[in-house]
């Protein structure tokens, strides 16, 4: 697709990701529908959009409700007369054993980050099967290919978004709706402010837990896939990593996870207080509407690089006892690294 001129609206623009997004796409000359909860936010990065060369609206939306979506969309056919992009991204999450999360609060986390990205595709899909074209694009993450503990619902609501992007996509094959293309992207940790404004009920602050990308890096991708859409991407070389392993030794890698969030993205040292962060409303923290969270720095990259090559070596291991005894030095390995990325 062309990106020039072209009409994208994107949702949780506001912060992370969705910000960092907006800002790619402001510079190519397109035309914006900024969404999120928060309005002075996004009133600022329509501004500052608008001084890169795109023209740009601010519109607050709460995605959990579907007739401000159905807002949302009409607002950008007003005021653009078309969707050409719609990129879903807004998402809330706690962090919390299963036993001990309020289940409103888990309620809340399938109603914003599955039911809103549902609201939004079909808000985004009615106008595009009637223009006839457009790129849907859902942010899912890589927990939905290897689910985390404490972030069940959060997996969860990852792995329904991938399911939704599978079944839209047969759908438009079977209509033979060869120009209206549905792509899944799939995010490892990325510096966002989205580990500040997280509900949290562990007694332990969380944090970015390595290897951490920057969120510009998704924005890329993001961009990339509506010039040449795919059916589904994982960004960065860990990410791309963790998925072909998960699906060779599932196991193994789960293990592997679990040891990292116990380790690398609870604090073992600094208590938290429960919380239900951003759940129920934005954040008022200004340094919570930005792109970066403050989690990354030259040696976190630097030892991402060492991690990665703990798990893309397993690949090279041939199946069979071989396999079997690899893992548990491959899993140690990336325990190490995250080790050393965490004392940086």
């Amino acid at each position: 697709m062309r990106i020039r001129n072209s009409v994208v609206v994107i949702t949780g623009a506001a912060s992370g990701i969705g910000r960092a997004t907006a800002l790619r796409f402001a510079r190519r000359g397109t035309c914006l529908v900024l969404a999120s909860r928060r309005a002075e936010a996004l009133e600022t990065l329509a501004a500052e959009c608008t001084a890169l060369g795109s023209r740009a609206i601010a519109v607050p939306t709460d995605m959990s409700d579907h007739d401000a979506v159905q807002e949302l969309a009409s607002r950008a056919v007003e005021e653009f007369g078309r969707i050409d992009v719609w990129v879903n991204d807004a998402a809330v999450a706690f962090f919390s054993p299963f036993l001990e999360v309020p289940l409103r609060d888990f309620q809340r986390v399938i109603d914003v980050n599955v039911m809103g990205y549902v609201y939004g595709a079909r808000a985004a899909l009615e106008r595009m099967q009637e223009q006839g074209s457009g790129v849907l694009v859902n942010v899912a993450s890589i927990v939905g290919e290897v689910p985390q503990p404490y972030s069940s619902a959060y997996s969860v609501s990852k792995a329904a978004v991938r399911a939704l992007g599978v079944s839209l996509r047969s759908e438009l094959t079977l209509d033979r709706k060869k120009r209206i293309h549905v792509c899944t992207v799939l995010p490892p940790t990325i510096d966002t402010p989205f580990f500040h404004h997280a509900a949290n009920y562990t007694g332990r602050r969380v944090v970015a837990m390595p290897p951490v990308y920057s969120a510009d890096r998704v924005a890329k991708t993001i961009l990339g896939v509506v010039e040449k859409p795919v059916r589904e991407i994982a960004v960065g070389r860990i990410g791309r990593s963790m998925v072909r392993q998960h699906r060779l030794m599932p196991g193994q890698v789960e293990k592997g996870m679990a040891h990292q969030v116990e380790h690398g993205q609870l604090s073992r040292t600094e208590p938290a207080e429960d919380s239900t962060g951003n759940l129920y409303g934005p954040s008022l923290d200004p340094a919570n509407a930005a792109v970066t969270g403050g989690w990354s720095g030259r040696r976190r990259t630097a030892q991402r690089v060492v991690l990665g090559t703990a798990l893309v070596g397993v690949g090279a291991v041939v199946f069979g006892d071989k396999l079997k005894a690899a893992a548990p030095a491959v899993v140690a390995a990336a325990a190490s690294a995250g080790r050393a990325i965490r004392s940086s």
